[in-house]
């Protein structure tokens, strides 16, 4: 339990240390230092989907257009999804995902999305994610 509240403040330090800049390089970036993270292309060769598990169970946690890179598809407490609909644009129903569970959420000046908000978001994203996991399969994670 230390051990998982420790990786959290670590985390928290490295958002409020994250570059200002919200692109697919610092979103690669930024999963790179969480345990326990893959990404590939299983769709088609533009939409990069992030994960988190291992080789025999694993679940997506963010996924967006490498391509046109517009917005990124986030798992998010629905509780808390519709509050950040209701108080940001940025923050619209997850497209082509399940409405109640995910957000696509636009960062970037044009929007009212600030980079810290979106770090945030992709750690929540994360942790939601994980915590799901199977415990055989966070116990591999943890042991990797």
């Amino acid at each position: 339990m230390r051990k998982c509240i420790a990786l959290s403040v670590i985390r928290l330090r490295h958002i409020d240390t994250m570059i200002q800049e919200v692109n697919a390089e610092t979103i690669l970036d930024f999963v790179a230092e969480l345990p326990g993270v893959s990404s590939g292309f299983p769709f088609d060769e533009k939409t990069l989907v992030i994960k988190v598990g291992t080789e025999e169970k694993n679940k997506i946690f963010a996924l967006f257009n490498i391509d046109y890179f517009e917005g990124v598809n986030l798992k998010c407490d629905p509780e808390r999804s519709i509050n950040l609909r209701s108080e940001f644009d940025g923050v619209q129903p997850g497209w082509h995902m399940n409405k109640v569970h995910w957000n696509t959420v636009t960062p970037g000046p044009e929007m009212d999305v600030s980079p810290k908000l979106f770090w945030d978001l992709l750690q929540h994203s994360y942790d939601l994610v994980h915590k799901s996991l199977p415990r055989k399969i966070k116990d591999a994670i943890q042991g990797s």
